[in-house]
């Protein structure tokens, strides 16, 4: 995505590398949860032609959409759909690759002070490439931020730190269960990494989504300030959940776990803050949550 201005300081690109082990309930970015291709079928472009249906060797695709238990990503419906109804999301790119389209907006990110996010999807799924990207951006001179959920070994965040100029780490749930509850998967290790990273790294910003009923109370609030009083960061970006993403989970053949679900209104967010502040921590006011990617 170009020109992102809501993704680090300045004009930058951010990339969002497939797959994630997460899946929180109110995720804006269903597509990017699998590390594989996702088939979105967009019904108000569809034609009604039926050459996917014919193209497709499963049987998987239905005027409606497809059947993901059915469908084997062979991609044969996305070559056979002239009017875009069907399209992939996700491809596999070189580290080479990725370089071309980042190197397009050199004079943007100079300008700016801006630079290059590495977002997902969880980036640190994909280490080896992360690094390399990152390593590349360095020989470029080119600043870089990575987007994360924290979650995974120490070891892969750890590799990564030398090449990173501007942590975003996303911080949901302090209660263990709720977390896992919510996004699948434990917050112990997400916590301790913040720790560990936060004695290695300078330059942290901790991004918190406000999700009405998952962890806009009181207590998560008040939990979350408790500890960040423990770990060096340089603030905390509030992201109020939006609606943006609900419309996609039909288009992927998915249902929205959270369907009906609005954004926080103005009283809680200010509710938040004002808890925030009086654990002595730096607020900023975000935009659009990313949600995990929450």
């Amino acid at each position: 995505m170009r020109y992102s201005i809501s993704d680090g300081p300045g004009i930058r690109t951010t990339v969002f590398l497939k797959g994630c082990p997460l899946h929180c309930l109110w995720c804006h970015n269903p597509e990017s949860q699998s590390a594989g291709l996702e088939v979105i079928f967009r019904r108000d472009r569809c034609l009604g032609c039926g050459e996917c249906l014919k193209a497709c060797p499963r049987g998987a695709v239905t005027p409606e959409g497809y059947d993901r238990e059915t469908c084997l990503l062979c991609g044969r419906c996305l070559e056979a759909c002239s009017s875009g109804a069907r399209e992939g999301s996700g491809r596999e790119m070189s580290t080479g690759q990725v370089m071309a389209e980042i190197e397009k907006d050199i004079l943007f990110y100079d300008q700016s002070g801006g630079g290059v996010t590495f977002s997902g999807g969880e980036p640190l799924a994909q280490p080896g490439f992360l690094l390399s990207l990152l390593k590349a951006c360095r020989r470029q001179e080119i600043s870089t931020a990575v987007d994360t959920s924290g979650y995974g070994p120490w070891e892969c965040l750890d590799r990564v730190v030398p090449e990173v100029d501007l942590f975003l780490y996303d911080l949901k749930i302090m209660d263990e269960k709720r977390h896992r509850e919510a996004t699948g998967v434990s917050n112990s290790d997400i916590l301790k990494n913040l720790e560990s990273l936060s004695r290695v790294h300078g330059n942290i910003l901790v991004r918190f989504p406000v999700i009405p009923g998952f962890t806009d109370d009181p207590g998560n609030i008040f939990a979350l300030g408790k500890f960040l009083q423990q770990v060096q960061v340089q603030g905390i970006e509030l992201l109020p959940y939006h609606k943006i993403g609900i419309e996609k989970y039909p288009r992927l053949g998915m249902s929205c776990p959270v369907e009906g679900l609005e954004s926080p209104g103005e009283d809680v967010m200010q509710r938040v803050r004002e808890t925030l502040e009086g654990f002595h921590l730096k607020i900023i006011r975000g935009g659009n949550s990313h949600a995990r990617k929450g």
